[in-house]
């Protein structure tokens, strides 16, 4: 494979060209190329109306979302662009699936989740209970990961449906989904993926993985501030949603419930256009290769470097005094991760941690990262929490240097 374009990859991006500052909290969200702000802006210059109108910027609209639908869509690999819809992030709609399974529960009524999983695909589950619905928990291993062999014993003529993510947004695990989904409906039951931490780090054929659901967030594969769901469409068709009688009752309008912000969306189209770019520089191809093998050559690419970036970081931090980190270490492991890396400073509150960074340059988060259940398994106080650093394809070993660096001042301090 040709060296990874990373000089092109920092340029493409503007926010890492304005100072000096280190973004290792792409968990959170994820900066945007230079296309993306091109694509919103020229959206609100030269579109900025609703859908649905008969003049030409409203025909516009319509056309740009139907183009990212389509863009999204390659993307996933779904079987067709219908089975894509768009919205305000993924926590609202996991709330709309739960809500429309809650009303076809019948005798299936029992729900698997975990405490790997961020609270979002977890408490929204859970609220079902009010609604006749029987929680079944599918614990983390020690190692930090789930084992579909524990899956097994919890499925029955009852479940019906298993939540989990792809991979844990605080430990970095990534989990073997498409025996997940093998198991699942070995057993009659759904599968809900949330991939909201997976997506910007390796590539997602949901035909392969055979999922049923499946939710990203935009913002974390470098577009603006959305979120979309894809659905097979026979599971999309049946679910009851709300919308007003003048939406069709048909997919995607029928989920797609409101206005979303149709820049965002431009956006993202705009996001995979970049990730189709970067395809074409890690395997220069000759005219005629698909849209969709230009991305999986970008993930696979994106996949390869990040998995260098954890080694390096997990190395430095196996090396310095007073770190504990969490979740799987062993370089021969690393492709069973995302570089994702929780840890902790002896004896130094994992708030004082990231203030220390930040006030040298380097943007980390602290606390439960939203999965609680998870640092409680750890013994680890989800009041308090631990540091998480959380790299993507545009970091470099120079950055991780820098921050260990860091980290290194701060426990001799």
């Amino acid at each position: 494979m040709p060296d990874f374009p990373i000089s092109w990859v920092r340029q493409s991006f503007p926010a890492l060209n304005t100072d000096n500052f280190i973004f290792f909290d792409n968990g959170a969200g994820a900066q945007v190329p230079q296309n993306v702000m091109d694509a919103v802006q020229d959206h609100l210059l030269s579109r900025n109306v609703q859908r649905g109108g008969r003049y030409r910027r409203s025909l516009e609209v319509d056309a740009a979302i139907q183009r990212a639908r389509e863009s999204v869509a390659i993307f996933l690999n779904a079987r067709e662009s219908d089975e894509v819809a768009f919205g305000m992030n993924a926590t609202s709609f996991i709330r709309l699936v739960s809500l429309a399974l809650s009303e076809t529960l019948g005798e299936r009524r029992e729900i698997v989740v975990t405490d790997l999983d961020h609270e979002a695909n977890v408490a929204t589950w859970l609220a079902l209970q009010t609604r006749g619905a029987v929680i079944r928990w599918w614990k983390m291993r020690p190692d930090g990961t789930l084992h579909n062999e524990d899956l097994e014993p919890l499925l029955n003529s009852r479940t019906r449906l298993v939540a989990c993510a792809v991979a844990s947004n605080t430990l970095g695990s990534i989990v073997d989904v498409r025996q997940t989904a093998s198991i699942a409906h070995a057993a009659g039951a759904e599968i809900f993926l949330d991939a909201v931490h997976y997506a910007p780090h390796g590539p997602i054929d949901v035909q392969d993985l055979d999922c049923d659901y499946l939710v990203c967030s935009g913002y974390k594969i470098f577009a603006p501030h959305m979120g979309f769901l894809y659905g097979k469409r026979r599971a999309l068709e049946a679910l009851p949603t709300f919308r007003e009688d003048f939406i069709p009752d048909q997919i995607p309008f029928k989920i797609e419930v409101g206005t979303f912000v149709y820049e965002n969306v431009a956006g993202m189209d705009a996001a995979v256009a970049y990730l189709e770019d970067l395809g074409s520089r890690v395997f220069p191809a000759g005219p005629g290769v698909s849209r969709r093998a230009l991305l999986r050559r970008a993930m696979e690419a994106i996949r390869e470097q990040e998995a260098a970036l954890s080694t390096e970081l997990l190395r430095r931090l196996s090396h310095s005094d007073g770190v504990t980190v969490y979740g799987i270490q062993e370089p021969a492991q690393v492709h069973l991760r995302v570089p994702t890396v929780c840890f902790n400073l002896r004896g130094i509150a994992p708030a004082s941690v990231a203030a220390h960074c930040a006030e040298n340059g380097v943007g980390v988060r602290d606390g439960n990262m939203y999965s609680p259940r998870l640092l409680e398994r750890l013994g680890i106080p989800p009041a308090t929490g631990a540091v998480r650093a959380s790299m993507v394809h545009y970091n470099t070993f120079d950055e991780i240097d820098r921050f260990v660096n860091v980290l290194a001042q701060m426990s001799a301090g």
